[in-house]
């Protein structure tokens, strides 16, 4: 805990931040966790893409991978920062048959459907998504952000990032990615 702690000083983490699972395991690696901890930080602190798009697209990936880890963190800061109800967080899982959903949201959860199953977005998503994000810095960083946590899925999952120790899986009702 004592390294993690320490580099998280270096590269300017709370030492919250630092003691959680993720970057304690980044830890073990400085030279990697420097540049991937960059990159979290333009995603998280200097993203462009509204962070209601941002969280639906991580807890979509989340469900779909089955990563535990990431549905847990990505739930608190979808319910405390991006005001995304806990019954709207729990839609996530079966989107398409949830009409409250706007042709922006539903857009943004389609390419992450996409990425999962077909390892990109196919034309016709795209198309939706360059309606609603006109911006191409936008789609460049969406494009970024779902191969991101697709990739910190994968990470939680083979390394068995555990939960802290008082936290409650699969938030708000328990019930885990089939």
């Amino acid at each position: 805990m004592e390294d993690s702690l320490r580099l998280g000083s270096e590269l300017g983490v709370t030492e919250a931040q630092a003691s959680r699972g993720a970057f304690r395991m980044l830890a073990h690696h400085p030279d990697l966790a420097k540049p991937v901890y960059g990159l979290l930080t333009a995603l998280t602190a200097r993203n462009k893409l509204p962070l209601c798009l941002r969280e639906l697209m991580a807890m979509r990936i989340a469900w779909l991978t089955r990563s535990e880890y990431e549905w847990f963190q990505h739930y608190r800061i979808a319910t405390t920062q991006a005001g995304i109800s806990q019954e709207e967080v729990v839609t996530v899982r079966d989107w398409k048959n949830f009409v409250h959903w706007g042709p922006a949201d539903r857009a943004m959860l389609s390419a992450v459907d996409d990425t999962v199953e077909f390892g990109k977005i196919t034309d016709k998503v795209w198309a939706t998504c360059t309606e609603h994000l006109t911006d191409p810095a936008l789609l460049i960083e969406m494009v970024i952000a779902i191969g991101n946590w697709i990739m910190f899925s994968q990470i939680f999952r083979t390394l068995e990032v555990p939960l802290q120790e008082d936290a409650i899986a699969w938030p708000p009702d328990g019930t885990p990615a089939p």
